[in-house]
């Protein structure tokens, strides 16, 4: 009875650790990605930070990460205007750059975070938002690596997502 028991009992742990496996989430698995990325590169990287609006205003926020540490910031800031015979082109609003010495020193742009911090962030904030209050969204465009992660309250119509958009993650 007793060598019945534990059978049973390796089994049940054998299913429930293989169940855990099978659920892992889609976070998780970007996570480990975003670790054999991050220690392929040496913790040395730059991502870049899309922000948009359905108004025609948009933003890209390149973060150059060394080390581990942020060392470098790039921004542009653009309108789109529509032309009638083809596609519509950028009219550059703002755009500057800072180093070591100047981080910090503009509003405008995305935070000076590394990727930990943005997938702590993520974890934490936007996609443990309220499900019953919010739509979740995470992507992993970027090799595996994050792309977006976000919340939108449910019934906004324009300009709501309340997280971030990362078009590129590459090595230095």
């Amino acid at each position: 009875m007793k060598k019945t028991f534990i059978l049973i009992l390796l089994a049940t742990t054998s299913f429930i650790a293989c169940k855990k496996d099978a659920n892992e989430t889609a976070y998780d698995k970007s996570y480990k990605v975003w670790q054999n990325f991050k220690t392929e590169s040496k913790n040395t990287y730059s991502y870049t930070v899309n922000a948009g609006s359905v108004f025609g205003y948009g933003s890209e926020t390149k973060i150059i990460v060394q080390n581990g540490v942020v060392v470098g910031r790039d921004f542009l800031s653009y309108t789109l205007e529509q032309n009638p015979n083809s596609a519509p082109t950028k009219k550059i609003r703002e755009q500057w750059q800072e180093d070591k010495t100047s981080l910090g020193q503009h509003n405008s742009g995305a935070s000076l975070l590394t990727l930990d911090q943005v997938y702590q962030k993520a974890k934490t904030e936007w996609l443990a938002a309220d499900k019953k209050k919010n739509t979740i969204y995470f992507e992993t465009n970027n090799n595996g690596m994050i792309s977006g992660a976000s919340y939108v309250p449910n019934g906004c119509q324009d300009d709501c997502s309340i997280g971030i958009s990362i078009s590129e993650i590459k090595a230095l």
